[in-house]
């Protein structure tokens, strides 16, 4: 039987042999915090004073909310006009601010206490590029300025761009995770937010370039984007995503595993929107757990997981039953 470790590498290489399915999250590390996290969105919890990140956007999380979130409004938007935009933002110096390795200390030592237990380490890239431009200016400004202002908008992006790109490399020349799990929404659950061209021309060649240096240096690339993205899977595979976190029921998973041939991961395939819930009942989670294992599973390279980008169900009643019902399928199919 092969360690937790040992089935997590062998489901996401293309030629690997894993011999049960992973638990979601199991035995990955989150590395969800370091010094360049702190500085940017400083300390966040239920119940704070409205506040701002480091770009300048509000957010907010009320006590009775799940998470914290960014609130744009035509007064605070921090871009009011996309051509001007170098007037209105400055972006953070993480270099100037971040690069003290003594900030980096108690990050590595953690990080080295969980290599030292077997556990895979997952670095953190939240706020991707693409949830970033509407961070600053609001949803709808943004799909009008891809329209009205791309050159502005390009410049804006190659900005950005620069700022994660180096964010990224930071945290995997301090930290040296195994994975890292990157944040950026491209679309809803039914449909890209832009068009797979737009996308093509605004938004791969930043990813393009990060998860190549990413996988220059044997680092696997987890893109987290609870979305629908079928025009887009063969771009993923392109800029060198080794799994995509977040595959939503809504897109034809078992299509696409047949389409990428084992070259990307997919981890979701569970909907939250009908186990996570207050009143959701165990035969319910049971239910949607057991599809997702027999619709998605045996095409292989697929982990069961909510969707989220992250471990943790809403409902702490939730996960345990979801792994408990992977636990019996592989009981029943792999002997394990």
């Amino acid at each position: 039987m092969l360690s937790a470790k040992e089935n997590f590498f062998e489901t996401v290489k293309p030629d690997g042999h894993p011999d049960r399915l992973m638990k979601q999250y199991e035995n990955l590390a989150f590395l969800n915090s370091n010094p360049i996290l702190l500085y940017i969105r400083g300390k966040r919890y239920p119940g704070m004073a409205p506040s701002k990140d480091r770009f300048g956007t509000e957010v907010l999380w009320p006590e009775s909310q799940i998470a914290a979130m960014p609130h744009v409004t035509a007064d605070n938007k921090v871009i009011p006009d996309i051509t001007e935009w170098e007037k209105y933002l400055k972006i953070p110096d993480i270099q100037a601010e971040c690069s003290d390795p003594a900030l980096w200390e108690p990050f590595i030592k953690q990080a080295e206490e969980y290599r030292a237990e077997g556990k895979v380490l997952m670095g953190y890239l939240p706020t991707g590029l693409f949830e970033r431009l509407h961070f600053l200016m609001g949803f709808e400004d943004m799909l009008m300025n891809f329209l009205l202002e791309p050159e502005a908008m390009h410049e804006l992006i190659d900005a950005i761009g620069e700022y994660r790109f180096q964010f990224m490399k930071m945290s995997i020349d301090y930290l040296h995770p195994d994975v890292v799990i990157s944040h950026d929404d491209w679309g809803s659950k039914r449909a890209m937010f832009i068009s797979p061209d737009t996308w093509r021309e605004f938004i791969k060649p930043q990813f393009a370039r990060m998860y190549k240096y990413m996988n220059d240096n044997g680092v696997l690339v987890m893109h987290h984007a609870d979305s629908y993205l079928e025009p887009i899977v063969d771009d993923m595979v392109e800029i060198g995503i080794d799994i995509w976190q977040g595959a939503l029921p809504e897109n034809d998973i078992p299509k696409i595993q047949k389409q990428v041939n084992g070259k990307m991961t997919l981890m979701g395939g569970i909907d939250a929107s009908i186990v996570d819930r207050a009143d959701s009942t165990e035969e319910e989670i049971r239910k949607e757990t057991r599809r997702a294992l027999e619709a998605y599973a045996p095409n292989g390279h697929f982990i069961p997981c909510i969707t989220y980008g992250g471990p943790g169900t809403l409902f702490k009643h939730v996960d345990p039953i979801i792994n408990d019902e992977i636990d019996k399928y592989n009981k029943e199919v792999y002997g394990i």
